[in-house]
């Protein structure tokens, strides 16, 4: 199916990529609210105050759409099987691990989507929250391993032509896009352990301040190489 912005048709693939900017955008917006409202905390109560109700109202925008996350998520899974196409066993293993994970993960965040807004009872929700937080940060960090793994390999196959000359410029680029990849990743793990409960890693220890430069950085980050992805594509 086909949809049309100012006159132009799109198809479902670019459909796709523009859903995934605004989520981004969304995210910055999300996380520079909260970076602002960390840095007035002091300085400003009233102005932080204005600031971390926008954020949070954001944050639960951006929840409230990943409620239909599912479908997507389970075609990808099966699309994917058992890692057929990955380049090795390790990235296979990596790769099924970490879809069992986010199907696990999308009913327990409905759970407390569900539970926040005292739409049904549950009980034990500070519990739920909890395993919500520890499927986040294996999901991350599944993924974290994934982008890793990949960039090695790559590396390897680079490695093993003398002359950089001979590989094609768009290959090195997005060889060299994947380190963005890491390094937003890296970010976006040390925000999902900051959300474990106290006594865990870095649960619960970073401020309002640093939560807020860690998401804004990620999703200003994810913004560019959405950008240079085009640019390579052209």
């Amino acid at each position: 199916m086909l949809n049309t912005i100012a006159g132009k048709q799109l198809t479902r693939c670019q459909i796709k990529k523009i859903i995934r900017c605004e989520r981004k955008v969304m995210k910055a917006l999300c996380y520079s609210a909260k970076l602002v409202a960390g840095y007035h905390a002091k300085r400003n109560p009233d102005l932080a105050k204005r600031y971390a109700t926008a954020s949070s109202k954001i944050s639960g925008a951006r929840a409230t759409l990943r409620l239909i996350d599912d479908i997507p998520m389970i075609q990808y899974a099966l699309e994917y099987g058992l890692g057929e196409n990955e380049p090795d066993r390790v990235m296979a293993v990596l790769g099924v691990t970490a879809n069992i994970v986010d199907l696990l993960y999308y009913p327990i965040e409905k759970v407390c989507w569900l539970a926040e807004h005292k739409i049904v009872d549950v009980k034990n929700a500070d519990r739920w929250d909890n395993v919500n937080s520890i499927f986040w940060v294996l999901s991350v960090y599944l993924n974290l391993m994934r982008t890793m793994r990949n960039f090695s390999l790559n590396q390897e196959k680079l490695s093993c032509n003398p002359k950089l000359s001979d590989i094609d410029a768009t290959v090195l680029a997005k060889h060299r896009l994947e380190l963005v990849s890491i390094a937003r990743i890296s970010l976006d793990f040390v925000h999902a352990v900051s959300t474990l409960p106290g006594g865990y890693l870095w649960g619960g220890k970073l401020t309002t301040f640093q939560v807020g430069a860690i998401g804004t950085l990620s999703a200003g980050l994810g913004i560019y190489q959405i950008f240079a992805k085009r640019r390579l594509n052209k």
